[in-house]
Protein backbone atom coordinates (compact mmCIF):
# COMPACT_ATOMS: atom_id res chain seq x y z
CA UNK A 1 0.00 0.00 0.00
CA UNK A 2 1.39 3.22 -1.07
CA UNK A 3 0.28 6.55 0.76
CA UNK A 4 0.37 9.96 -0.68
CA UNK A 5 -0.35 13.30 2.08
CA UNK A 6 -2.62 14.96 0.19
CA UNK A 7 -2.66 17.57 2.83
CA UNK A 8 -1.11 18.13 6.09
CA UNK A 9 -3.53 20.33 7.94
CA UNK A 10 -3.33 19.73 11.66
CA UNK A 11 -6.24 17.65 12.64
CA UNK A 12 -6.43 19.84 15.85
CA UNK A 13 -6.54 23.09 13.71
CA UNK A 14 -9.73 25.31 14.38
CA UNK A 15 -13.07 24.57 12.18
CA UNK A 16 -14.76 27.13 11.73
CA UNK A 17 -17.41 28.38 9.40
CA UNK A 18 -19.84 26.17 7.80
CA UNK A 19 -18.02 22.96 8.88
CA UNK A 20 -19.17 20.56 10.86
CA UNK A 21 -17.43 21.81 13.90
CA UNK A 22 -17.97 25.46 14.98
CA UNK A 23 -15.85 25.50 18.06
CA UNK A 24 -12.16 23.77 18.54
CA UNK A 25 -13.91 23.07 21.88
CA UNK A 26 -15.76 20.10 19.78
CA UNK A 27 -12.83 19.12 18.29
CA UNK A 28 -10.50 18.95 21.54
CA UNK A 29 -13.57 17.45 23.17
CA UNK A 30 -13.97 14.33 20.60
CA UNK A 31 -10.02 13.73 21.26
CA UNK A 32 -10.33 14.18 24.85
CA UNK A 33 -12.92 11.36 24.92
CA UNK A 34 -10.95 9.20 22.85
CA UNK A 35 -8.56 8.02 25.87
CA UNK A 36 -10.92 7.49 28.19
CA UNK A 37 -13.67 5.04 26.41
CA UNK A 38 -10.30 3.22 24.99
CA UNK A 39 -9.14 2.33 28.59
CA UNK A 40 -12.86 1.12 29.52
CA UNK A 41 -12.43 -0.83 26.27
CA UNK A 42 -9.06 -2.42 27.23
CA UNK A 43 -10.22 -2.80 30.63
CA UNK A 44 -13.11 -5.08 29.64
CA UNK A 45 -11.29 -6.48 27.05
CA UNK A 46 -8.70 -7.94 30.06
CA UNK A 47 -11.62 -9.20 31.99
CA UNK A 48 -13.25 -11.24 29.36
CA UNK A 49 -9.92 -12.71 27.91
CA UNK A 50 -8.01 -13.08 30.95
CA UNK A 51 -9.94 -15.35 33.46
CA UNK A 52 -6.20 -16.85 34.76
CA UNK A 53 -5.57 -13.23 36.05
CA UNK A 54 -9.17 -12.00 37.09
CA UNK A 55 -10.89 -14.85 37.77
CA UNK A 56 -13.47 -16.95 35.67
CA UNK A 57 -16.76 -15.02 34.67
CA UNK A 58 -20.22 -16.64 34.73
CA UNK A 59 -22.71 -16.81 31.86
CA UNK A 60 -24.26 -13.62 32.62
CA UNK A 61 -21.26 -11.60 33.66
CA UNK A 62 -19.58 -12.38 30.70
CA UNK A 63 -23.14 -11.45 28.44
CA UNK A 64 -22.49 -7.58 30.30
CA UNK A 65 -18.95 -7.24 29.47
CA UNK A 66 -19.94 -8.34 25.97
CA UNK A 67 -22.43 -5.86 25.65
CA UNK A 68 -19.98 -3.02 27.56
CA UNK A 69 -17.77 -4.03 24.80
CA UNK A 70 -20.09 -4.03 21.83
CA UNK A 71 -21.35 -0.28 23.29
CA UNK A 72 -17.53 1.26 24.04
CA UNK A 73 -16.88 0.79 19.92
CA UNK A 74 -19.92 2.22 19.19
CA UNK A 75 -18.82 5.05 21.41
CA UNK A 76 -15.44 5.10 19.70
CA UNK A 77 -16.64 4.28 15.83
CA UNK A 78 -19.25 7.80 16.42
CA UNK A 79 -16.00 9.98 17.37
CA UNK A 80 -14.06 8.60 14.91
CA UNK A 81 -17.53 9.37 12.15
CA UNK A 82 -17.29 13.11 13.83
CA UNK A 83 -13.44 13.23 14.01
CA UNK A 84 -13.22 12.34 9.91
CA UNK A 85 -15.95 14.78 9.00
CA UNK A 86 -14.36 17.45 10.58
CA UNK A 87 -11.43 16.94 9.24
CA UNK A 88 -12.88 16.92 5.45
CA UNK A 89 -14.55 20.06 6.69
CA UNK A 90 -11.03 21.50 7.17
CA UNK A 91 -9.62 20.05 3.96
CA UNK A 92 -7.25 17.19 5.81
CA UNK A 93 -6.97 14.00 3.42
CA UNK A 94 -4.75 11.05 3.42
CA UNK A 95 -4.45 9.37 -0.32
CA UNK A 96 -3.47 5.61 0.03
CA UNK A 97 -4.37 2.79 -2.74
CA UNK A 98 -5.86 0.30 -1.32
CA UNK A 99 -8.63 -2.75 -2.46
CA UNK A 100 -12.40 -1.67 -2.27
CA UNK A 101 -13.65 -4.93 -2.43
CA UNK A 102 -11.29 -6.19 0.51
CA UNK A 103 -12.31 -2.67 2.93
CA UNK A 104 -16.22 -3.45 2.32
CA UNK A 105 -15.46 -6.56 3.33
CA UNK A 106 -13.73 -5.78 6.45
CA UNK A 107 -16.23 -2.98 7.37
CA UNK A 108 -19.15 -5.85 7.24
CA UNK A 109 -17.43 -7.98 9.66
CA UNK A 110 -16.73 -4.75 12.16
CA UNK A 111 -20.41 -3.78 11.77
CA UNK A 112 -21.67 -7.09 12.55
CA UNK A 113 -19.89 -7.32 15.65
CA UNK A 114 -20.31 -3.73 16.77
CA UNK A 115 -24.48 -4.49 16.51
CA UNK A 116 -25.07 -8.40 16.76
CA UNK A 117 -22.77 -10.47 18.67
CA UNK A 118 -24.06 -13.81 17.72
CA UNK A 119 -23.94 -13.48 13.87
CA UNK A 120 -20.77 -12.13 13.95
CA UNK A 121 -19.47 -15.12 16.29
CA UNK A 122 -21.23 -17.22 13.65
CA UNK A 123 -19.71 -15.68 10.33
CA UNK A 124 -16.32 -15.54 12.22
CA UNK A 125 -15.97 -19.12 12.78
CA UNK A 126 -17.05 -20.30 9.43
CA UNK A 127 -13.17 -18.47 8.52
CA UNK A 128 -13.09 -17.07 4.67
CA UNK A 129 -14.26 -18.37 1.01
CA UNK A 130 -17.33 -20.30 -0.31
CA UNK A 131 -18.51 -21.60 3.54
CA UNK A 132 -18.49 -17.97 5.21
CA UNK A 133 -20.24 -16.72 2.20
CA UNK A 134 -23.01 -19.45 3.00
CA UNK A 135 -23.26 -18.30 6.44
CA UNK A 136 -24.01 -14.65 5.17
CA UNK A 137 -26.68 -15.95 3.11
CA UNK A 138 -28.63 -18.12 5.90
CA UNK A 139 -28.65 -14.59 7.50
CA UNK A 140 -29.66 -13.15 4.74
CA UNK A 141 -26.50 -10.99 4.13
CA UNK A 142 -25.81 -11.11 0.32
CA UNK A 143 -22.48 -9.29 -0.86
CA UNK A 144 -21.89 -9.49 -4.32
CA UNK A 145 -19.16 -8.03 -6.58
CA UNK A 146 -18.35 -7.65 -10.15
CA UNK A 147 -15.15 -9.23 -11.73
CA UNK A 148 -14.08 -5.55 -12.58
CA UNK A 149 -14.22 -4.46 -8.29
CA UNK A 150 -12.22 -7.45 -7.87
CA UNK A 151 -9.34 -6.18 -10.09
CA UNK A 152 -9.94 -2.29 -9.16
CA UNK A 153 -7.51 -0.13 -7.05
CA UNK A 154 -9.46 2.64 -5.35
CA UNK A 155 -7.04 5.67 -4.69
CA UNK A 156 -8.91 7.46 -2.18
CA UNK A 157 -8.88 8.17 1.64
CA UNK A 158 -9.26 4.90 2.85
CA UNK A 159 -10.68 5.93 6.61
CA UNK A 160 -13.42 8.25 5.50
CA UNK A 161 -14.06 5.52 3.14
CA UNK A 162 -14.48 3.06 5.91
CA UNK A 163 -16.44 5.65 7.36
CA UNK A 164 -19.02 6.14 4.98
CA UNK A 165 -19.60 2.45 4.04
CA UNK A 166 -19.54 1.40 7.67
CA UNK A 167 -22.38 3.69 8.03
CA UNK A 168 -24.25 2.89 5.28
CA UNK A 169 -24.12 -1.00 6.17
CA UNK A 170 -24.86 -0.80 10.20
CA UNK A 171 -27.89 1.41 9.15
CA UNK A 172 -29.06 -1.10 6.75
CA UNK A 173 -28.86 -3.77 9.67
CA UNK A 174 -30.49 -1.50 11.90
CA UNK A 175 -33.27 -0.99 9.80
CA UNK A 176 -33.73 -4.46 7.77
CA UNK A 177 -36.68 -6.66 8.30
CA UNK A 178 -34.57 -10.12 6.72
CA UNK A 179 -32.47 -9.13 4.21
CA UNK A 180 -29.62 -6.55 2.98
CA UNK A 181 -27.79 -7.12 -0.04
CA UNK A 182 -23.89 -4.92 -0.70
CA UNK A 183 -23.18 -4.38 -4.40
CA UNK A 184 -20.32 -2.89 -5.59
CA UNK A 185 -19.37 -2.37 -9.41
CA UNK A 186 -17.24 0.06 -11.67
CA UNK A 187 -18.49 2.47 -14.03
CA UNK A 188 -16.48 5.22 -16.17
CA UNK A 189 -13.73 5.21 -13.88
CA UNK A 190 -16.18 5.39 -10.74
CA UNK A 191 -16.76 2.65 -7.36
CA UNK A 192 -20.17 2.03 -7.36
CA UNK A 193 -21.49 0.66 -3.38
CA UNK A 194 -25.09 -0.12 -3.15
CA UNK A 195 -26.41 -0.90 -0.08
CA UNK A 196 -30.17 -2.00 -0.14
CA UNK A 197 -32.23 -3.37 2.70
CA UNK A 198 -35.61 -4.77 3.19
CA UNK A 199 -36.82 -2.17 5.89
CA UNK A 200 -39.59 0.25 6.09
CA UNK A 201 -37.70 2.21 3.53
CA UNK A 202 -37.93 6.07 3.19
CA UNK A 203 -40.87 8.36 2.31
CA UNK A 204 -40.27 10.73 -0.55
CA UNK A 205 -40.36 13.90 1.03
CA UNK A 206 -37.60 12.72 3.71
CA UNK A 207 -35.26 11.45 1.24
CA UNK A 208 -33.31 14.78 1.41
CA UNK A 209 -34.17 15.48 4.78
CA UNK A 210 -32.31 12.14 6.27
CA UNK A 211 -28.89 13.60 5.20
CA UNK A 212 -29.44 16.74 7.31
CA UNK A 213 -27.44 17.09 10.10
CA UNK A 214 -29.34 16.65 13.58
CA UNK A 215 -32.41 16.10 11.59
CA UNK A 216 -35.11 14.86 13.59
CA UNK A 217 -38.44 13.88 11.56
CA UNK A 218 -40.86 11.67 13.44
CA UNK A 219 -42.90 11.16 10.33
CA UNK A 220 -39.26 9.51 8.80
CA UNK A 221 -39.17 5.11 9.85
CA UNK A 222 -35.75 5.19 9.08
CA UNK A 223 -35.14 7.54 11.78
CA UNK A 224 -37.42 6.58 14.31
CA UNK A 225 -35.46 4.49 16.05
CA UNK A 226 -31.81 6.82 15.62
CA UNK A 227 -33.18 9.79 16.64
CA UNK A 228 -31.11 11.83 13.96
CA UNK A 229 -29.65 11.86 11.32
CA UNK A 230 -25.47 12.42 12.11
CA UNK A 231 -24.76 8.88 11.16
CA UNK A 232 -26.31 9.53 7.30
CA UNK A 233 -25.26 13.02 6.83
CA UNK A 234 -21.80 12.81 8.02
CA UNK A 235 -22.07 10.26 5.37
CA UNK A 236 -23.00 12.37 2.29
CA UNK A 237 -20.85 14.84 3.90
CA UNK A 238 -17.35 12.72 3.25
CA UNK A 239 -18.56 11.48 0.06
CA UNK A 240 -18.74 14.66 -1.35
CA UNK A 241 -15.20 16.14 -0.15
CA UNK A 242 -14.11 12.68 -1.62
CA UNK A 243 -15.65 13.76 -5.19
CA UNK A 244 -18.63 11.43 -4.76
CA UNK A 245 -22.29 11.39 -3.52
CA UNK A 246 -24.58 8.96 -1.79
CA UNK A 247 -28.49 9.04 -3.38
CA UNK A 248 -31.44 7.33 -1.85
CA UNK A 249 -34.05 5.44 -3.23
CA UNK A 250 -37.25 3.26 -3.39
CA UNK A 251 -40.44 3.95 -1.52
CA UNK A 252 -42.34 3.24 1.82
CA UNK A 253 -42.54 0.13 2.68
CA UNK A 254 -40.32 -1.10 -0.21
CA UNK A 255 -37.02 -0.89 1.95
CA UNK A 256 -34.08 1.49 1.13
CA UNK A 257 -31.51 1.59 -1.50
CA UNK A 258 -28.70 3.66 -0.67
CA UNK A 259 -26.00 4.29 -3.51
CA UNK A 260 -22.51 5.59 -2.89
CA UNK A 261 -20.28 6.83 -6.10
CA UNK A 262 -17.23 7.73 -5.64
CA UNK A 263 -14.52 8.44 -8.50
CA UNK A 264 -11.44 5.79 -8.22
CA UNK A 265 -9.31 8.72 -7.45
CA UNK A 266 -9.17 11.29 -5.36
CA UNK A 267 -9.62 14.68 -6.99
Amino acid sequence: MTEESIETDNPMAPLTGGGFFRDINVEFLIHELKDPISVIETAVRMLLEKPDKFGPLTDRQEKALNRALRNSKKARSLLADMLEVGRSDAGCFQSCVFDPASIVDEVLMEALEAMDAIPWETVSEAGQGPDRDAVLRKLGIHLTCSEVVRDAQLCQDEAKFRQIVGNLIKNALQHRRRRLDIGMDVLEDQLIVEVVDDGPGVEKENRELIFERYTRLKACVLLSRTGHGLGLAGARILARHLGGDITVKNNLGEGAAFRLVLPLTLP
